[in-house]
């Protein structure tokens, strides 16, 4: 019988359950019995070229992951309302006790591109994604003020405001703030290339962007 579902995702599933879960199956019943205890949270964008899993090259149980246009976090807010980001970021502090939050931002990003051209983006008129984008604002606001990136072009430099405000708005939440404060929890800013596959973390100090030293990987003999 069809059910009219995708072919090629069929296929993946297949050599998904014949490679990747045979590999991981110990780690699937552990987490499946056991619940899953992820030390790092990544909060990163929905664009399909970024995958925080494959980037990093964790398996499963390792990352909690929530994905949104342009990886944004929005300032706490104690409304009504569904605030999907907000939720995931309390119950994986409060909830999973995550040791680290992770903001990764990545080049080309359409949701910046689309803040950037304002009305002259197809996307920044929609219904929910214009003022989604509209989180932007503050780090536009900012980098005009206080450049920080007065080299980069503007779309990086934005980029990399972007993830900056994030970090801003996650300390607006009083229980990501008393978490640091306590040493139970450290923030980090990122950026991935995806042309490149260059990793660039942002120092806390200066608040720029270097390249990440990746950590040697010694090949099995």
């Amino acid at each position: 019988m069809s059910l009219n579902f995708p072919e090629h995702l069929m296929a993946g599933y297949g050599r998904y359950l014949s490679k990747g879960f045979v590999r991981h199956r110990e780690t699937h019943e552990r987490l499946a019995v056991y619940g899953q205890t992820p030390q790092v949270m990544v909060i990163s964008c929905c664009d399909s070229r970024v995958t925080p899993e494959g980037i990093f090259n964790v398996g499963p149980g390792e990352l909690f992951v929530v994905r949104n246009v342009a990886n944004l976090v929005p300032p706490y807010e104690d409304t009504e309302g569904q605030h999907g980001t907000s939720a995931a970021i309390e119950f994986a502090v409060n909830g999973l006790k995550v040791r680290h939050i992770v903001v990764m931002g990545h080049g080309q990003c359409g949701g910046v591109k689309a803040f950037r051209e304002n009305a002259n983006a197809p996307m920044a008129t929609g219904q929910f994604i214009g003022r989604w984008i509209k989180l932007l604002e503050p780090a536009a606001i900012a980098m005009a003020c206080m450049p920080v990136d007065k080299a980069d072009d503007p779309q990086l430099a934005m980029e990399y405001a972007g993830i900056r405000q994030s970090l801003k708005n996650l300390m607006t939440f009083p229980f990501v703030d008393n978490a640091v404060q306590q040493g139970e929890l450290t923030l980090h800013g990122s950026w991935f290339d995806i042309g490149s596959g260059e990793l660039r973390v942002m120092d806390p100090e200066s608040q720029r962007f270097e390249q990440a030293a990746p950590v040697a990987v010694k090949s099995a003999e």
